[in-house]
C-alpha cells in the first residue's frame, strides 16, 4: 500500500508529488536443462527487507486446503500467502519472484497481489494456469518479475507483470535470474523510472554478478550452488568481496551509499534476512532448504549496530539480533 497505492494517490491529487517509488527486494534464480547438474529445475531466493520486519519472517507453512493443491511456503506471521513468494505446490509448480524497483502505477478496481498469488499457487497445475490467475484483474500493486517452474515438464518461465505491460518468456533449457531489475524496455519506459545504465546501483550490480556466476556455473548448478549464490558477497562495482547493498546477499547496514538510490539512508538496517532453495527432487517431496538471517551466515548484532549508528535508535525496542545460522532442510 505504501509503495504503490499511496504514491499513485498522491500523484493523482498532486502531479508534482515525489513519493519514493518502491525499492527492490530480493535476489532469485531458476535454472533447468543443460544449466543444472542433473537437468532438473533448481530454484532459490533470498528475501530483502528492513531487519526489524525480516527478523520475524520465520514461518514455514504446510497447507492442505479442502480444495486445490497442497502448498509449502515461507511466510511472515499472519499472512495467507508467502509475502516474499517462495512457494511449492503438490501439482509440481515452484514459484518465486523479485520486485520491479521504481515501478509506478496502481488500479483501485483490481485485485490485490496477495489474493492472486495465493489463488494461483493453490489452484494451478501448469505455468499457463498460474500466469492466467496472476494476470486476471492485476492491480499493479507489488509488481514483480516472477520465476515459475513446472517440475512435471522441466520448464521454467519469467513473467514480468506490470500494470500496463506483461511479458512471458519460457524455456526447458536455460537460466532466469532476478535482482529487482525490469527486463522489457517497453515496461521500463512506460511504467518505471529505472535507469538500466547505472552499474553502481543494486539491481544492475547484482545483475552483472548473476551474469558472471552463470558463465562460471553453467552445467554445474545444483541446490548447493544455489545456496552459495544466495550468500554471495562479490561486489561488481568495487570489484572485491564486500558485503554491501550491491551484492546478492544484501547488507545495507554496512553500506553508506547503496541504499540512497532507493530513498533509504546510508547504513540502513536492511538487506537479506533469509533464504530458500530447492530442486526437482526435493520439490517433488515438498521439501526445501532454508536459513533465517543473512544467507551467508554472518550475524547481525543489534546493540553493536545501534552503538555505531545511533540515528536508528528509534528501532531499539523492536530490532533483534540475527545470529549466524546454517541452512536447514525443511519437509513434512
Amino acid at each position: 500500500m505504501s509503495g504503490y497505492y499511496v504514491p499513485w494517490l498522491n500523484s493523482r491529487d498532486n502531479p508534482k508529488a515525489t513519493d519514493p517509488t518502491p525499492p527492490g527486494h530480493c535476489s532469485a534464480i531458476a535454472a533447468t536443462g543443460s544449466w543444472t547438474k542433473d537437468g532438473r529445475i533448481v530454484m532459490a531466493h533470498n528475501n530483502w527487507c528492513p531487519y526489524v520486519i525480516g527478523q520475524r519472517w520465520n514461518i514455514i507453512l504446510d497447507i492442505v486446503p479442502e480444495k486445490g493443491n497442497r502448498i509449502i511456503m515461507d511466510a511472515l506471521p499472519g499472512f495467507i500467502h508467502s509475502g516474499d513468494d517462495f512457494n511449492i505446490n503438490s501439482a509440481g509448480l515452484i514459484v518465486t519472484e523479485t520486485t520491479i524497483c521504481q515501478f509506478k502505477g496502481f488500479d483501485t478496481t483490481g485485485v490485490a497481489e496477495f489474493v492472486r498469488a495465493r489463488k494461483a499457487i493453490q489452484y494451478s497445475s501448469s505455468i499457463d494456469e498460474w500466469v492466467a490467475t496472476m494476470k486476471e484483474r492485476n492491480n499493479g500493486g507489488y509488481a514483480n518479475d516472477w520465476l515459475i517452474g513446472d517440475n512435471k515438464t522441466g520448464e521454467i518461465a519469467r513473467l514480468e507483470l506490470g500494470l500496463k505491460n506483461q511479458f512471458l518468456e519460457r524455456t526447458k533449457d536455460g537460466c532466469l535470474v532476478g535482482s529487482n531489475f525490469p527486463v522489457n524496455e517497453k515496461l521500463i519506459k512506460e511504467e518505471t523510472t529505472f535507469n538500466a545504465s547505472l552499474l553502481n546501483i543494486s539491481p544492475n550490480a547484482r545483475k552483472l554478478r548473476w551474469e558472471e556466476l552463470m558463465k562460471e556455473y553453467k552445467g554445474k548448478i545444483d541446490v548447493d550452488a544455489a545456496m552459495k549464490f544466495m550468500g554471495d558477497h562479490y561486489d561488481t562495482w568495487y570489484k572485491k568481496e564486500k558485503s554491501s547493498g550491491l551484492t546478492l546477499c544484501g547488507h545495507f547496514d554496512g553500506d553508506e551509499v547503496a541504499a540512497t538510490y532507493w530513498g533509504q539512508p546510508g547504513f540502513d538496517p536492511n538487506g537479506a534476512v533469509q533464504g530458500k532453495a530447492s530442486d526437482g527432487t526435493l520439490a517433488m517431496g515438498m521439501k526445501f532448504w532454508a536459513i533465517i538471517g543473512h544467507p551467508c551466515g554472518e550475524p547481525f548484532i543489534a546493540s553493536k549496530f545501534l552503538s555505531a549508528h545511533p540515528e536508528f535508535s528509534y528501532q531499539k525496542e523492536f530490532l533483534r539480533d540475527m545470529p549466524g545460522e546454517v541452512w536447514t532442510l525443511f519437509g513434512f
